[in-house]
């Protein structure tokens, strides 16, 4: 049989017109080690911190321990189908997650997949989870108010754009509810929410999200859920899949705020895989980096400079204490790293006194930076008000003669708790706000009864509202006290044709 050489020179022809400029060279390694989320691999020995890695299966992993001769790997998904002696290639891409206007509205878990049942997330844009927090350089310093709605916040512990203010305190005081209301108030505020729970209960998420959309806040809003029943290390890079989604927006000139609930699961489960991977134990059993695992999450909320656009990040951070111990491991070590805290505490929440929040050890460092000029004149003394009626009212249970200042401090103390006290899910608009405060200041709230509190401040500004709502634009326009006696008239005018509750108790 004679072979042509016609027949050869096309073979040759064919096979040059399929021939590929780069021949693809993968490198991989094989398991020697797989369980509890986490896998060791050998002959990976170029791979990088942070790489996505493929398994057999299809499952990612992410490299997390470069040793000497094998490499430490956290499993992204179910470990059940990996098994000693598969083998693993490296994918050359450091660990990123979808990012864009296509996520808004959605529900999604750490690795940016959507799990809420709404069909493929359409977005070509991608960010790696874990990056360089912008420099002092590139900062700017936090100027515009972030408001909550919640008066005793807004008011005592006020939060600017690009701060983070840690909520903290025991479970069931209401850190979550605190969170929800702030997202729920940035409507129409020109504001990105981000909302990422981290070992919550399924159903306690889902009625979160229905919660966001009754309240029409999922149209703004991004949920990264990382369950209870997912791997650890879900939870473990779900806050960074989580900044990693807001820096988009920040780096784009927009505002974003973010809230991680919470970072003591987070904690928890980077101890579970820092254990498993061998690393050496320090105090509470926690790795000597738990520090720098919060503090480079944190450090990426910021305001940026004019330069590179004016965006900002605002973060929430959330961490649960045990008997109101802010002195543990984690508690002090986010403390440390935040621009102040927002201290829940148990006995003012089971008192009835909600949102439960302690005046005296909240505090916030950026202060009246992070309030406009008519909140700041009118919260003025408000904290010291609440000291002295704290102090005051625990000496004034053990005697019955007290003077007439003393008794008006009380009075006045017992109505300022009151009108610090809000309903779930009511935030309420600046000037409301400020209309109240300014009512309480001036003494007006002094002569009304406790129990008719709450019904004087909502007709209050309904009487605003329909009388003098030029008052409350000009509040909203200039940020400003109105001046003139206008306000003080208007407001001692609805005052003297107030009718208080005739069966209500003194």
């Amino acid at each position: 049989m004679s072979i042509k050489a016609e027949e050869i020179s096309s073979l040759i022809k064919q096979q040059l017109a399929n021939y590929q400029e780069q021949l693809s060279v993968e490198e991989t390694g094989t398991v020697t080690y797989v369980g509890d989320g986490i896998a060791r691999a050998h002959g990976l020995d170029n791979a990088m911190a942070g790489e996505l890695l493929e398994f057999d299966n299809g499952v990612f992993g992410m490299v997390q321990n470069l040793e000497s001769n094998d490499v430490g790997i956290v499993v992204l998904g179910d470990f059940t189908g990996i098994r000693e002696g598969n083998s693993v290639k490296r994918t050359g891409r450091i660990m990123e997650v979808p990012v864009g206007d296509a996520l808004l509205g959605r529900v999604v878990d750490p690795l940016g997949r959507p799990i809420d049942g709404n069909g493929e997330i359409k977005t070509d844009k991608t960010r790696p989870v874990e990056r360089k927090a912008p420099g002092v350089m590139q900062r700017k310093s936090v100027f515009e108010p972030l408001q909550t709605g919640i008066k005793v916040i807004d008011a005592l512990v006020p939060i600017g754009r690009g701060q983070r203010e840690l909520i903290i305190g025991d479970r069931k005081t209401g850190k979550t509810s605190i969170a929800m209301d702030a997202i729920i108030n940035q409507k129409d505020q020109d504001m990105i929410c981000i909302y990422v729970a981290i070992g919550q209960k399924e159903s306690t998420v889902r009625s979160q999200v229905e919660t966001l959309r009754r309240y029409g806040a999922m149209d703004y809003t991004i949920v990264v859920s990382a369950g209870p029943s997912d791997p650890a290390p879900l939870l473990y890079i779900a806050p960074y899949t989580g900044a990693a989604m807001g820096e988009e927006f920040m780096f784009n000139g927009k505002h974003v705020l973010i809230v991680y609930d919470d970072l003591t699961k987070q904690a928890d489960a980077y101890r579970e895989l820092s254990l498993i991977l061998r690393r050496p134990p320090g105090r509470e059993a926690y790795p000597g980096d738990i520090f720098y695992t919060h503090s480079r999450l944190l450090e990426r909320a910021a305001k940026l400079s004019d330069e590179l656009g004016g965006g900002s990040m605002t973060a929430l951070p959330i961490i649960q204490t045990q008997a109101g111990d802010v002195s543990a491991y984690i508690p002090t070590n986010v403390i440390s790293i935040t621009d102040g805290q927002i201290f829940l505490d148990s006995d003012l929440f089971y008192a009835g006194t909600r949102p439960a929040i302690d005046a005296g050890t909240s505090v916030s460092r950026v202060g009246g930076d992070a309030q406009i000029k008519a909140m700041k004149k009118v919260s003025g003394t408000l904290r010291l008000d609440l000291a002295s009626y704290t102090e005051l009212a625990s000496f004034a249970q053990f005697g019955s003669d007290l003077d007439t200042s003393t008794q008006s401090k009380l009075n006045r103390g017992a109505r300022t708790v009151e009108v610090l006290k809000q309903g779930l899910h009511q935030p309420e608009t600046v000037e409301q706000q400020v209309v109240t405060l300014f009512a309480l200041g001036k003494g007006f709230i002094d002569a009304i009864k406790i129990e008719d509190i709450q019904r004087y401040e909502s007709e209050l500004f309904s009487y605003m509202t329909g009388n003098h709502q030029e008052i409350l634009d000009e509040i909203t326009s200039t940020s400003k006290l109105p001046e003139g006696d206008g306000f003080y008239n208007a407001i001692k005018e609805f005052s003297e044709s107030f009718q208080g509750s005739k069966e209500a108790a003194k």
